[in-house]
């Protein structure tokens, strides 16, 4: 039985809960101190004595909904920043010249426990939100706004919004950092059964390639099959067992690592017909496809694929429509060269454009007879290579000389493609 690795996904956002707890509860029992070391300054002690009761309680009982983010839900934190909140606002019930000497209100600095829940849970944009209300409350609860109560609002307020940042920075990354993981552990994997068919399976149709070709007859005609098949399997080792695509992007959420798969039946060599129904490759939300897994099942015995080794990325149209130039261009190898023939694909990815050229080894097309085949109604070239390309913005330049074979040079720019 194969041994399967386990990818951990270490969590950094742990770490911040259990200290979230800790400083509530450390600030709960503050305030507590803070009220009973004042208590005769308060004018009606008892509202004092009620709000700090609940907070008490309230605290205590909420530490496992602060112990994780599943746990920390949306309602709880608007439980939570309304008792905040009710603290500020009933201080100066509770002490009518609070605002007077600059004093502390209820909660003190258990309120900013409620904020960085926020921040925590939900990155910078629910800190704003949670410290502006908080903001509010304390100018309400002054007032009019001072020089202390300006400087602790706006400590607040940016201290949450800079950890909320963090927070959406290190998930990102702890994110990447998963997938990365993910897919080198696919790759070990790929390696390990690249390696096993390789001591099988390839080798016994290699085998019988040569004995085939030896033999003769219809022996050939095996070998030469067993000769495409182990082309085949090891294009299909190399790129992985599904034709996938990895691309690195920069959206709001960080840099993930995207793959995206795509239908055995893209890209076949049947020709235009099967590119054009390559409509797999668009994926639900339009991502750009590799080129080179359109192009990769035109590899075999009689065509040799080079590839970039990073993906080729294009817009789906743009994809498919090079690839079905490709095919054509193929499928006018067979027909005009032989079955025998050789081809070569190049793919060249200059950043701006994208070229891939097509080469033979047949004999060559006779000066004039394109235009001839065109003049024929023959419009194989015209409209399967240059029509296409030229609807992508880019062109296609055809070199022949009789007994030198033929190449077909197709280039798309980058930009054009993508609109």
């Amino acid at each position: 039985m194969a041994k399967r690795e386990r990818v951990i996904r270490m969590s950094v956002e742990l770490p911040l809960w259990r200290a979230l707890t800790a400083y509530r509860v450390l600030t709960m029992l503050y305030a507590v101190l803070v009220f009973v070391s004042e208590y005769r300054d308060f004018e009606r002690p008892w509202v004092g004595i009620a709000f700090l009761s609940v907070l008490a309680v309230w605290t205590l009982a909420t530490l496992p909904r602060v112990a994780n983010a599943a746990s920390c839900t949306k309602r709880f934190l608007g439980v939570d920043l309304a008792v905040a909140l009710t603290g500020i606002l009933l201080t100066p019930l509770a002490d009518t010249d609070a605002h007077l000497v600059n004093g502390p209100t209820l909660p003190t600095i258990w309120t900013a426990g409620s904020v960085l829940a926020y921040a925590i849970k939900g990155g910078w944009r629910w800190a704003a939100f949670a410290s502006s209300l908080v903001a509010a409350a304390n100018l309400v609860e002054r007032g009019s706004p001072t020089r202390d109560t300006l400087h602790n609002v706006l400590l607040v307020c940016i201290a949450s919004i800079a950890i909320g940042y963090v927070v959406e920075v290190a998930r990102a990354s702890e994110a990447t950092l998963a997938r990365a993981l993910e897919i080198e552990a696919a790759t070990r994997e790929r390696e390990r059964l690249a390696r096993d068919i390789h001591d099988s399976v390839l080798q016994v149709l290699a085998m019988v390639q040569r004995r085939g070709t030896a033999l003769g007859g219809e022996a050939a005609e095996l070998g030469r099959m067993a000769g495409e098949q182990e082309v085949a399997l090891r294009t299909l080792v190399s790129s992985g067992l599904v034709p996938t695509t990895r691309a690195s992007e920069d959206p709001a959420l960080g840099a993930l690592v995207r793959t995206v798969e795509y239908d055995d039946a893209v890209g076949g060599a049947d020709g235009a017909d099967g590119a054009d129904g390559a409509d797999g490759a668009d994926g639900a939300d339009g991502a750009e496809v590799d080129l080179r897994t359109l192009l990769a099942p035109h590899a075999g015995s009689r065509v040799s694929l080079a590839e970039p080794g990073a993906p080729v990325l294009l817009a789906p149209p743009a994809a498919r429509e090079l690839a079905a130039a490709v095919s054509a261009a193929l499928d006018n190898v067979r027909r005009h060269a032989g079955e025998s023939a050789q081809a070569w694909i190049l793919v060249e990815d200059w950043g701006d454009e994208v070229i891939v050229t097509v080469r033979d080894d047949g004999p060559g097309i006779p000066e004039g007879r394109l235009a001839q085949a065109e003049g024929e109604g023959r419009m194989g070239v015209a409209l399967s290579i240059r029509g296409r390309l030229r609807d992508l913005g880019g062109t296609a330049e055809l070199i022949s000389v009789p007994g030198q074979g033929t190449e077909v040079e197709l280039k798309v720019p980058r930009g054009k493609a993508k609109a």
